[in-house]
């Protein structure tokens, strides 16, 4: 036999052995420091060579399996009770240790935006329960952003599990943590978060192909992004409208280029108009394009501050700020949402007069400084509130800049990257906060959630896997009359979505901030859900775990009376008073203000000038500020918000 012959059937035999014998390995999901879920069995899986032999030995058991003829093992071992840490060894070909295992509750965390939202971004309110935060018994996996259309994946690319402490409990959801805290204290045992969240994303984006079947619009979108050419011309033209637009804001932004850029302090501003902050800028006759304006404002600093360390609060800024304090570069924020907190080191201000200037790029729509929040220097003890007066210049203006495609948003994208692969990993239930990217379809909203529950409950092979979600908070500006909401439509959606086993809402129109899409009251969240999960996944049937739900609509002598569900101590007027929030129309369905009544359990809601009412709806706005009907406690306080809802009778 030749040579090449030999070489030859020497790496076919090589290659088959190492099919036949390659080494275990296992899912990022099941490494050092995870927390298996207490009380059903735990499934651990990898992949190894077909027919390889693997054991799985855990806290005095061993489970013995084959690896099958695609390559994939999996084991089941049997429950156990809360404890640790443990180690965990698995053999093969090789041998793995997986050390400081713990067994306690897994909670899958998942949605848009405000269940992404993390401890860092409410630092300041939550400092000292961050101080105290070290708990090597709450811990969270983070499953990185990943979008694919081709198909399911089985693994997520990087990730480890994090014990809470004053430093990791930064990166880690902020209603999951406090949900964590929930769980941990009621129950004392571990408690595991697979934080899953994406920003912006839309609800169909976390439904699989199969479950898009049902939504012939998406699946049809679907299809188009599976399509890698289809996907690299969007991404071109994106990259491309945005290279020229921001090269514009670079290049011709006058406040860079002029022989002292308007950020140096001896900069003569005394031309600039002024203007009051925080406000839009539109609203003060500022420029009706986009681009950049540049905001100025002279302050004296006591001798006391100079010197000191000193945080700068300035709100929030639509759309991107850099800020300058004499001169020297303090920070910037690449987008609308985050709070400005910049924090000047010792030496950065002076005794005296100082300077501190803002360019503002706004992208699209009216720029501006978002009111209602701080706006104020602080340090060595003192307080300069900047509110006020401003001076500002327009830097340059042009068009707005297009919105770019966000692949990760489309219909399937996330499902198969940041779902799928933890399909196996048994876990206690999920939490779910998202639904302001759907505001504007909730009618498809109401066929989405349905959907995307049985889907994550057949993934799972948990036909009664526990979902508990958030139904929106209050947001935008408060409305003097009724009128149609996009927002309330969306909460209606949510309530309906009660429908389906298994499954709970926490009311939060209460705990919003009609300025930011993103509020700071995470804890509260965070307990109504964990009082929501209480009752769903923790067989707590006698507490108090929801606010009054709509459940009927009776007209009588020209009066809408109300009955609810989860009222069983009765209806209440948070803070006592009247009822408000209830509005009533005929059948012309247009809605006024109504007088409502609570007459033992139900709620009686009538008008004068609404002879035959047909319908009522309660909260019905982005932003239902005084709303406030509650139930009655265990101990017949005041117990939690109801959620909104429209009621129609229809004549017989």
């Amino acid at each position: 036999m030749s040579t090449q012959r030999l070489a030859y059937f020497l790496s076919i035999g090589l290659f088959f052995a190492q099919g036949i014998m390659a080494q275990v390995r296992i899912p990022r999901l099941v490494s050092e420091g995870m927390v298996l879920q207490r009380g059903v069995p735990i499934r651990i899986w990898g992949w190894a060579g077909i027919g390889e032999d693997v054991t799985v030995s855990f806290d005095g058991t061993t489970a013995k399996t084959q690896a099958t003829s695609d390559g994939h093992w999996s084991v089941l071992l049997d429950p156990r009770k809360p404890g640790g840490p443990y180690n965990m060894e698995i053999d093969g070909i090789n041998h793995i240790e997986i050390r400081n295992v713990m067994v306690g509750d897994v909670w899958v965390c998942s949605g848009q935006s405000n269940m992404e939202l993390t401890m860092e971004r409410v630092k300041e309110k939550y400092a000292d329960i961050i101080a105290h935060s070290e708990n090597k018994e709450i811990r969270q996996f983070l499953i990185p952003l990943r979008y694919d259309f081709q198909g399911p994946h089985d693994n997520v690319p990087v990730g480890k599990w994090e014990a809470a402490n004053p430093t990791s409990v930064l990166s880690f959801s902020a209603v999951a943590y406090f949900f964590a805290l929930e769980v941990y204290k009621q129950y004392h045992v571990p408690v595991g978060l697979i934080n899953n969240a994406v920003g912006g994303s839309p609800a169909e984006a976390w439904l699989s192909a199969d479950a898009l079947k049902e939504f012939p619009e998406e699946e049809a979108t679907e299809v188009k992004f599976a399509n890698d050419a289809y996907r690299d011309s969007i991404a071109a033209a994106d990259k491309a409208g945005a290279a020229k637009w921001y090269t514009a804001i670079w290049n011709e932004d006058k406040g860079l280029h002029e022989e002292k850029p308007w950020y140096d302090p001896s900069y003569d501003a005394s031309g600039w108009e002024s203007m009051t902050v925080p406000g839009l800028w539109a609203d003060q006759g500022g420029p009706k394009e986009n681009g950049v304006v540049w905001f100025r404002k002279e302050i004296d600093v006591p001798a006391a501050m100079a010197g000191q360390p000193a945080k700068l609060r300035l709100g929030t800024i639509v759309d991107q700020d850099s800020v300058y304090v004499n001169g020297q570069f303090a920070g910037t924020t690449p987008y609308k949402y985050p709070p400005r907190r910049y924090d000047l080191p010792a030496g950065m201000l002076r005794p005296g007069k100082n300077t501190i200037v803002v360019r503002v790029i706004n992208s699209y729509g009216g720029g501006g400084f978002v009111t209602d929040l701080p706006y104020k220097l602080t340090g060595g003890g003192d307080t300069i509130d900047l509110k006020g007066s401003w001076k500002y210049k327009v830097g340059m203006t042009q068009g707005p800049l297009a919105v770019p495609t966000f692949f990760q948003w489309q219909p399937g994208a996330l499902y198969n990257t940041m779902l799928a692969p933890l399909a196996n990993y048994t876990v206690k239930g999920i939490l779910w906060y998202q639904g302001e990217s759907n505001t504007s379809r909730a009618e498809e909203y109401r066929r989405l959630m349905p959907a995307l529950i049985f889907d994550w409950r057949r993934t799972w092979r948990q036909v009664q896997l526990p979902f508990v979600y958030v139904q929106l908070p209050n947001f935008g500006p408060v409305q003097d009359q009724p009128r149609e909401s996009q927002w309330a439509e969306l909460r209606e959606a949510q309530r309906h979505t009660l429908s389906q086993p298994q499954t709970a809402m926490a009311v939060t129109i209460d705990l919003g901030e009609w300025n930011d899409l993103h509020p700071s009251d995470k804890e509260d969240v965070a307990k109504r859900l964990f009082l929501a999960a209480e009752h769903i996944a923790y067989d707590k049937a006698n507490i108090i775990y929801s606010g009054p739900l709509f459940h009927s609509i009776r007209i009588r002598h020209g009066k809408a009376h109300l009955s609810f569900d989860e009222a069983a101590n009765g209806l209440i007027v948070k803070g006592g008073g009247e009822l408000h929030g209830f509005a009533i129309a005929g059948p012309d369905m247009h809605f006024v203000w109504a007088q409502a009544v609570i007459e033992g359990k139900t709620v009686v809601v009538s008008s004068d000038k609404v002879p035959h009412p047909i319908a009522v709806r309660y909260a019905w706005a982005d932003n239902p500020v005084g709303a406030n009907l509650y139930n009655r406690d265990i101990l017949f306080n005041e117990g939690l918000p109801a959620s909104p809802f429209e009621a129609v009778k229809l004549p017989k």
